[in-house]
């Protein structure tokens, strides 16, 4: 009987050991996990979750040093300035244009390079030299080209025409435009050469023996394969869009013509005169905006490449 007993315990004690050395080797691997993990942890901590904080705090106060809680009057206050709303509308009038044109033309450009067409390397070489080039050498290029003795302006007397003063006219905006593209044209169509080349061609050979026209192919089955790239195109391409700002600045300075003074100007103007509560209000005001642009991306991805993934 008290065999069976002890030969009964057994299975329990070994279990009981099994289980404990389960536990204590999952502890180590959370606690090995957890120290890779706690230098990445604490610079994100450290570099972008407080100075958020930060920022939001400034937002709610007369200012920094008495500290005194406004609540939204600062928001309130922002809403009303002029040289904000021009900021605001300038900044989302060159996105809606350059964004569009960005995403659409380095989608033909992928589509034309597609085909086995000749020079295409070197097709593709100079889409993507905009890439190796500094900020400073563009700007430079884009001096010598749209300065009121530039390039251009020789090339329209030279065709009878009159001289333009570009960078200080209402044709600043397209002038900035086509910096923006220049830049930006190559990276997304690399993006796009790539997805295009990820389609699986079973498909695509289905719809050539249905006899299904090549714009038929492309909106039916080659747009729907491309839903996310085009989703990342468009996000990155926005976020360039909000960033356009330094070679503006290098371009014409703190103050420049009235149609490509952006939302950073005057962020970076509120900065120098350390007007901390209204540069704080300001940016978590265009954070908000970037949240729900991006959202509205996400859900229509969502929806248009869902019979895709399925």
């Amino acid at each position: 009987m008290a065999r069976f007993k002890k030969s009964g315990k057994a299975p329990k004690v070994s279990a009981e050991k099994h289980h404990s050395k389960t536990t204590k080797r999952m502890r180590k691997i959370k606690i090995s996990s957890g120290a890779y993990i706690a230098p990445s942890f604490l610079g994100v901590l450290a570099f972008f979750i407080l100075p958020f904080l930060v920022v939001i705090y400034y937002s709610l106060v007369d200012n920094p040093i008495s500290g005194n809680f406004v609540f939204l009057d600062n928001f309130f206050s922002i809403a009303g300035n002029t040289a904000f709303r021009r900021a605001v509308n300038n900044t989302l009038t060159f996105s809606a244009v350059a964004v569009p044109l960005a995403v659409v033309l380095s989608l033909l450009l992928a589509i034309v390079l597609e085909a086995k067409l000749p020079f295409r390397s070197q097709f593709r070489t100079f889409f993507l030299s905009p890439m190796m080039v500094p900020v400073a050498s563009i700007v430079l290029i884009w001096q010598v080209l749209f300065h009121y003795n530039g390039a251009i302006n020789e090339v329209l007397v030279a065709l009878g025409g009159g001289k333009i003063d570009w960078l200080k006219s209402d044709y600043a905006l397209i002038v900035v435009v086509i910096l923006f593209l220049w830049k930006n044209l190559g990276y997304n169509m690399i993006l796009f050469m790539a997805a295009l080349a990820s389609i699986p061609k079973d498909i695509l050979e289905v719809a050539q023996l249905e006899s299904a026209k090549p714009l038929q192919t492309f909106f039916y089955i080659k747009i729907r394969y491309l839903s996310s790239t085009l989703l990342f195109v468009t996000i990155m391409s926005l976020i360039n869009s909000f960033k356009i700002f330094r070679e503006v600045y290098l371009l014409t300075g703190d103050y420049p013509y009235d149609s490509i003074y952006t939302l950073q100007h005057f962020m970076n103007n509120k900065f120098k005169s350390l007007d901390y509560q209204t540069l704080s209000a300001a940016a978590i005001l265009m954070s908000l905006v970037m949240i729900v642009i991006i959202g509205i991306l996400f859900v229509a991805e969502d929806r248009f490449g869902k019979d895709v993934e399925g």
